[in-house]
């Protein structure tokens, strides 16, 4: 017996892009309150919403919305980075 698709799942092109929209503003908020990673957090949520967008013909609004977007991430990243606020957690054992 095969699988039925659920009615109404979360899946849809509209809601993944919602979802991808609202990971890139998670990101940039818990960068802007300096936590460990969120630099990287943000670099990855960023690239996830543009493979997403180039997959789907119909994205021309997400595309604009990442074109405007990236370039304040991008910012934003820069300045901690420069900053040297951000910071990656060490392994459990303390090696690092």
């Amino acid at each position: 017996m095969t699988p039925r698709k659920a009615v109404g799942s979360n899946k849809s092109p509209r809601n993944q892009g919602d979802q991808l929209k609202d990971e890139v503003y998670r990101q940039m908020f818990r960068l802007e309150e300096n936590r460990p990673g969120a630099e990287m957090g943000l670099a990855l949520a960023l690239v996830r919403a543009w493979l997403t967008s180039d997959s789907k013909p119909e994205s021309g609004e997400e595309r604009d919305w990442l074109k405007k977007v990236s370039s304040i991430c991008l910012q934003m990243i820069e300045t901690a980075l420069k900053a040297g606020v951000t910071t990656i957690p060490c392994a459990k054992d303390h090696s690092c």
